[in-house]
C-alpha cells in the first residue's frame, strides 16, 4: 500500500525542520564564542591533533598489514608531508601523491 500523499509530506516536513535545526544549532551556540580565547586556540590546534591521530593510527595500521613492508608507509607519509608542504598546503595533491606513491611503493619494490 502506498503511503497518502499527506503523509509524505508531512515526513518531507519533519526532516526538513530536523535537518535544518541540527546544522544550524552549532552556529546559534558558538556565535557567543567567536571571540573567546578557548575557541581561537581550539581552531588553530585541533585540526593537526586530529590529523596526528589519523596520522598515527593509519601508520600502526599499516605496519601491522604490511609486515616487513612497514617502511613504505613511513616514505610515502613523508613524500605526502613534503608535496603538501611544497604545494603551498593543496590537500587534494599531498593526499593524492602520496596514495600513489605508497602503492607503488608496495608493487614494486
Amino acid at each position: 500500500m502506498t503511503p497518502s500523499l499527506p503523509y509524505l509530506l508531512a515526513i518531507l516536513v519533519i526532516v526538513f525542520v530536523i535537518d535544518f535545526t541540527l546544522r544550524a544549532l552549532p552556529f546559534k551556540i558558538l556565535e557567543p564564542l567567536r571571540d573567546s580565547r578557548f575557541v581561537e586556540y581550539m581552531a588553530v590546534w585541533m585540526p593537526p591533533g586530529i590529523m596526528l591521530i589519523l596520522v598515527l593510527s593509519t601508520l600502526s595500521h599499516n605496519a601491522q598489514a604490511a609486515g616487513e613492508r612497514w617502511w613504505a608507509a613511513l616514505v610515502a607519509t613523508g613524500i605526502t608531508v613534503a608535496v603538501h608542504l611544497l604545494s603551498g598546503r593543496k590537500l587534494l595533491w599531498s593526499v593524492g601523491i602520496g596514495t600513489v606513491c605508497y602503492i607503488a611503493l608496495l608493487n614494486w619494490l
